[in-house]
C-alpha cells in the first residue's frame, strides 16, 4: 500500500458511512458501542493509523483490522478507548474498601480463606496497584495469605505499562499525598522512572481480556472493580455484563462501578446499593441497608 503521507495537522475525509463502518467493526470484534458524538475524536485518532499503515481509505483500514494476516486489531482498540486513570481515583471507593470490606476479608484470610479481587478494565495499572497498596498498608503480612488480585484489560499497550509498574511523575496523580507511600517505596516528582513496590507486583496477575467474550479465568471474587468500562457497551450488553459479574461474586461480595454508570437488568434485583456506585451482592441471611445511589 502507498503511504498517504498526510501532514500531522491534516485529517482525512471521514463521512458518516465511514463512521458507521468503524462502528460495525468495533462492535463485531470488541463489542464496543461507538456513539456518534465521538465521531471527531475517532476521526483524529484513526488518522494516525491510516498514516502508519498506508491504508487508502477507512474501508481499506477496516478490512485490514478484520484480516487475520495483520496485527492491526491491537492498535485499533488502543485508538478507540481512552485510558484515563490515576492512583486511588475516586478516593471514596477505596475508603469504603478499607473500612467496610477488607477488614473482614483479611480476618478470614488469616484463617486460611482464599480472597480474590478483580480489577476489570485495569487500564495502565494504577487501579490494581492502588488496591494492592491498600491491602499491604492494612496488613504487612498480606503476602503470607492466599490473597490475589486479577487485573484485566482489552488493550495490550495499556497492559504492558501496567506490568512494568514504572511511571513518570505526570502519571502519578494522587488526590491524597499520603497515599504515595502505599504504592512507591521512593518517589521523585522529577523522575520518569518511579517503580511501584515489588511486593505489589507479586499480588497482581495481569491478563488480556475482552469482557464481551469468554472469561477463561475460573472461580469467584470477593470484590470486583469495573469502573468506566461499561460506558463502551450498549445497554443490552451492559445488562449482560452486570449479570455475569453477579454470577462471579461471592455472597456479600462487592461490585464497584464508574460514576456515570448504573446497574440495570436482572442484576438490579440481586445487587444492593450500599454507597456511591458501590453494590453488594445480597445474601439469604443479611440484606444491606439501601443507599440512595441516584444522586
Amino acid at each position: 500500500m502507498k503511504d498517504l503521507k498526510l501532514p500531522s495537522h491534516q485529517s482525512f475525509q471521514f463521512s458518516d458511512e465511514d463512521f458507521r463502518s468503524v462502528a460495525r467493526c468495533a462492535k463485531a470484534i470488541f463489542g464496543l458501542h461507538l456513539e456518534t458524538s465521538k465521531k471527531a475524536l475517532i476521526q483524529a485518532r484513526l488518522a494516525k493509523r491510516l498514516r502508519a499503515t498506508g491504508a487508502q481509505s477507512v474501508s481499506d483500514y477496516c478490512a485490514m483490522v478484520q484480516s487475520e494476516r495483520t496485527r492491526e486489531k491491537d492498535p485499533f482498540i488502543s485508538a478507540l478507548t481512552t485510558n484515563v486513570t490515576h492512583f486511588f481515583r475516586e478516593r471514596h471507593h477505596f475508603d469504603y474498601l478499607e473500612k467496610q470490606v477488607l477488614p473482614g476479608l483479611l480476618s478470614e484470610a488469616r484463617k486460611g480463606r482464599r480472597v480474590r479481587i478483580w480489577s476489570a478494565g485495569c487500564s495502565t495499572g494504577q487501579e490494581a496497584y492502588s488496591i494492592a497498596g491498600t491491602l499491604l498498608s492494612m496488613s504487612p503480612d498480606v503476602l503470607r495469605q492466599d490473597i490475589q488480585i486479577l487485573a484485566t484489560d482489552v488493550d495490550p499497550a495499556a497492559l504492558e505499562t501496567a506490568r512494568r509498574g514504572v511511571y513518570a511523575s505526570d502519571e502519578c496523580r494522587f488526590d491524597d499525598p499520603a497515599d504515595i507511600r502505599k504504592v512507591f517505596a521512593s518517589f521523585d516528582r522529577a523522575s520518569s522512572q518511579n517503580h511501584v513496590k515489588a511486593e505489589l507486583k507479586t499480588m497482581i496477575t495481569f491478563q488480556r481480556l475482552n469482557l464481551m467474550e469468554h472469561w477463561s479465568h475460573q472461580g469467584s471474587f470477593d470484590v470486583i472493580f469495573c469502573r468506566n468500562v461499561a460506558i463502551y457497551f450498549d445497554r443490552p450488553d451492559q445488562s449482560r455484563l452486570w449479570m455475569r459479574f453477579v454470577e462471579r461474586l461471592t455472597e456479600g461480595g462487592s461490585l464497584i462501578i464508574g460514576h456515570s454508570e448504573r446497574i440495570h437488568g436482572p442484576a438490579e434485583n440481586i445487587l444492593d446499593a450500599v454507597a456511591v456506585t458501590t453494590y453488594r451482592k445480597a445474601t439469604a441471611s443479611a440484606q444491606p441497608t439501601k443507599f440512595n445511589n441516584q444522586g
